[in-house]
């Protein structure tokens, strides 16, 4: 039976249709661009975990909306992440890397597209419906 790590992302896009991203420094997906989150720490609910895990890797502050996407991430050790990502708003902050956040930028559909994302991620984007499938 595998383990499950409960965690969360956050799904923020700014006046342009630009999505944020942060550069994951530490496993899993090292080296790779995902969205800002991070597992939820006991007793805390997913939409605390959202805003904590934005401030900690992005210095924003955030209210947390809609539920974006839900999804399972088996990372091969036995552990599975039950990942739920939220749509959020920035209420205040300056955008600057922190915690396990190497770097933190906004990305255009086509840079996200030609980015070294976490595995799946456009697909995630195109079913949140923020990134718009890409034409054939």
């Amino acid at each position: 039976m595998s383990a499950r790590v409960v965690a969360v992302g956050a799904l923020i896009t700014d006046e342009s249709g630009r999505i944020l991203l942060i550069l994951r420094r530490n496993e899993p997906s090292a080296g790779h661009w995902s969205l800002p989150g991070g597992r939820v720490e006991p007793g805390e609910s997913l939409e605390r975990a959202v805003i904590r895990e934005v401030e900690e890797e992005t210095g924003l502050r955030v209210t947390v909306g809609e539920p974006a996407i839900q999804l399972e991430i088996p990372v091969g050790d036995g552990r599975v992440y039950e990942v739920h990502d939220f749509r959020a708003e920035i209420r205040s902050g300056e955008l600057r890397p922190g915690d396990d956040a190497a770097d933190a930028a906004y990305f255009t559909p086509a840079e996200v597209r030609r980015a070294k994302v976490t595995n799946r991620l456009v697909e995630y984007l195109e079913q949140a419906g923020v990134l718009p499938p890409e034409s054939p």
